[in-house]
C-alpha cells in the first residue's frame, strides 16, 4: 500500500517545488526579494519583459487573474474566491481518485495534474494572481503565456488520455481474439 502512494506524493512534491522555485527566481530577479503575499499588481506591473531568448520565445512575467486561457477573468474582483473554491474541489477529487481508485497507469498523469493544480493554487491564495512567464510567439501571434504548473497539467492531461486510448484500444483487441 506504501509503494502505491509513494510515487504519486513524490511527483506531486516535486511538480509543487519545480513550480514554486521558478517562479521565487522570476521574483527575486526583478524585486531583490521573493514577497510571501500581496496583491500582485502591487509587487511587479504587468507585464514585464525579462529576456528575449529567441526569435520565438520570451521570458516575460503575466499575472494571470484568470484560469486558462483567462477564463473567468469577467467575475471580477470574485473571480479568485471561485476559482480558489473550483480549483481545491478539483484537486480533492482528483486526489480522491488518485490515492484510492487510480489503477498504477493513471497514477503518474494524474500526480503532474494536482501537482500543477497545487502549484497554481498556491500563487493564487498567496497574490491573487498566478506567475505565467514562457511566451512563445511566431510573428505578432503569440500563444497565451504560462509555468511550469502549467506545462504539468497538460503533461499529465495528454499521458491520462494516451493511457485511456491504449486500455480502450487493448480491450477491443481482446475482445476480437476471445470470438
Amino acid at each position: 500500500m506504501k509503494k502505491k502512494i509513494l510515487l504519486p506524493i513524490l511527483v506531486i512534491i516535486a511538480v509543487i517545488l519545480a513550480d514554486q522555485f521558478s517562479k521565487g527566481v522570476l521574483l527575486w530577479l526583478i524585486t531583490g526579494g521573493v514577497p510571501l503575499v500581496g496583491q500582485a499588481w502591487e509587487i511587479v506591473p504587468n507585464p514585464y519583459l525579462m529576456a528575449h531568448v529567441w526569435d520565438f520565445f520570451n521570458i516575460v512575467f503575466t499575472w494571470n487573474p484568470g484560469t486558462s486561457f483567462s477564463m473567468f477573468r469577467a467575475l471580477g474582483e470574485h473571480a479568485p474566491i471561485v476559482i480558489i473554491g473550483l480549483t481545491g474541489f478539483i484537486i480533492g477529487f482528483l486526489g480522491h481518485y488518485l490515492f484510492v481508485r487510480a489503477p498504477q497507469q493513471e497514477r503518474v498523469p494524474l500526480a503532474l495534474v494536482v501537482g500543477g493544480a497545487i502549484g497554481n493554487l498556491i500563487d493564487r491564495v498567496r497574490f491573487g494572481a498566478v506567475i505565467d512567464f514562457l511566451d512563445f510567439h511566431i510573428g505578432t501571434w503569440r500563444y497565451p503565456s504560462f509555468n511550469i504548473a502549467d506545462i504539468c497539467i497538460c503533461v499529465g492531461i495528454g499521458l491520462f488520455i494516451l493511457n485511456w486510448y491504449l486500455a480502450r484500444r487493448a480491450l477491443k483487441k481482446s475482445v476480437k481474439g476471445g470470438k
